[in-house]
């Protein structure tokens, strides 16, 4: 693949829809930088995600590059029912969310969730149209809430609840993210991400229904999961801070420090954290984004991230192939700016008293000192390209692995560029790692590189070694 994309650690994520649906399209999104594709399950049918996963497929091996799959399933989203056209509630005045079917009007609406009923209290905040409305719950009845308006405006059918004070006893899987799994996982996809995450064990939950099949990503977008975060990191194989719903039930002058917060987190824990919603929302109707976009992408770079995503810009929007090169750009721009004031990337994390953490700090250290064009880590499960990558090095990180699932999960992690590899020995995978990186043209006769396994070579969780090649 172009070599550009070797020199940029930071990865894109991007949604199919409607305006990427074609492989031709998607070809070219892979060309502009996209490292991950994310299937979007509140939107179409099977039909239509089988139909993207082949693509999707079919253009990885046409361009013989890596490419992940994301599947983000849809959660127990709660939404009003229908009302008439043109319904305003003001504030100060009285409304009621009930169980009733009729068309809802300036006077109440139909919200037919038993289990906001259950969970609600006096005092409570029900908001509604991302945060354009809010509700303070005045009374509860069987199958009546009675509010007070404290955020008017208009009123429309089928627009979505969020409940910021409340953690809600459900499942963390609705009926349609079952049914949706069944397919997911009998597809070639490697990543699954569980939608408004309460806490831990709606994690542990989806955890037992999933097994092995794919890797768990946790969505924080709910502020009941900050009170566990650390729980959820540990139990989870990677995080998105789903910047739209948290900030809509956060004040959203804490969504940026929360973010920062949870990066660092993930770092900590060796988990890939991807940030996400509205990087470049200004590009879905415009060929350019905002100036304050292009920082909110640099500033996710500079905090750490694993990854920024890209939502409707991708999937319905008018520019989606010029919106991945502007963030692939973007991305250039902010990682050299970082090796240039290095003070202005992620800061360094603390020794820890971890052999395998000991050894890849240490890696890292000896590369950087010795100049060397990369890191070459051996690893059979990835740990070891998680440990290296939480490092942050201001290198190349390349993965030589025989597992194919493997292979295409480390597109998500930070710097990881990934082959496969089913040599045996030590002497002989150094030889293939040198052949690699020169056929890549990641490094040159002459340069020097940092190569990382274990011993004995081959068994998974002995990462124990580094040594310093010399190509030739």
């Amino acid at each position: 693949m172009r070599d550009k994309n070797y020199l940029r650690s930071t990865k894109i994520v991007a949604t199919v829809g409607t305006a990427t649906d074609d492989i031709h399209k998607i070809k070219s999104l892979i060309k502009a930088g996209v490292n991950v594709f994310r299937l979007n399950f509140s939107h179409g049918n099977h039909g239509d995600h089988l139909k993207r996963i082949t693509y999707i497929r079919s253009a990885e091996n046409d361009l013989n590059c890596n490419v992940a799959i994301l599947a983000d399933l849809q959660g127990p989203k709660f939404r009003i029912g229908k009302v008439k056209e043109d319904v305003k509630v003001i504030r100060g005045s009285s409304y009621i969310f009930d169980k009733k079917t009729e068309i809802g009007d300036f006077s109440r609406v139909n919200l037919s969730h038993d289990e906001i009923y259950e969970s609600l209290s006096i005092g409570s905040n029900i908001l509604m149209d991302d945060g354009k409305l809010q509700f303070e719950v005045k009374d509860i009845v069987k199958d009546k809430i009675k509010t007070e308006v404290i955020v008017g405006g208009y009123i429309k059918s089928n627009k979505g609840v969020n409940l910021p004070d409340v953690v809600l006893n459900t499942s963390p899987l609705t009926s349609k993210d079952i049914e949706d799994l069944k397919f997911i996982l009998n597809q070639e996809i490697d990543w699954i991400a569980l939608s408004f995450v309460q806490k831990l064990s709606d994690v542990e939950e989806v955890k037992k229904y999933i097994s092995d099949k794919a890797c768990i990503i946790a969505k924080i977008e709910k502020p009941s999961a900050l009170k566990e975060l650390n729980k959820i990191i540990d139990a989870c194989d990677g995080i998105m801070v789903a910047r739209g719903d948290l900030g809509v039930e956060l004040p959203p002058e804490e969504v940026p420090g929360i973010q920062k917060d949870i990066i660092l987190k993930c770092r900590q824990a060796g988990k890939p954290v991807i940030v996400a919603t509205q990087m470049l929302e200004s590009m879905i109707e415009s060929p350019s984004p905002t100036r304050a976009e292009a920082s909110d992408v640099a500033t996710a770079v500079f905090d750490g991230a694993d990854a920024v995503m890209l939502s409707a810009e991708t999937a319905v929007g008018l520019f989606p192939i010029e919106t991945v090169n502007i963030m692939d750009r973007i991305i250039f721009s902010a990682e050299n700016h970082v090796k240039k004031h290095p003070g202005d990337g992620p800061q360094n994390l603390k020794v820890e008293n971890y052999v395998y953490n000991a050894v890849s700090r240490s890696a890292v250290s000896l590369a950087e000192s010795v100049k060397a064009k990369a890191v070459v880590a051996f690893t059979a499960s990835g740990n070891t390209a998680y440990r290296m990558a939480r490092e942050r090095p201001n290198l190349l990180l390349v993965v030589m692995t025989p597992e194919v699932r493997v292979k295409r999960k480390l597109s998500l992690l930070w710097g990881a560029y990934s082959f496969f590899s089913k040599v045996q020995g030590y002497e002989a995978a150094i030889k293939e790692a040198r052949e690699i990186i020169i056929t890549e043209k990641l490094a040159k006769q002459g340069d020097t590189i940092v190569v990382v396994a274990g011993m004995p070579f081959g068994v998974s969780g002995s990462t124990n070694s580094i040594r310093v090649v010399e190509i030739n």
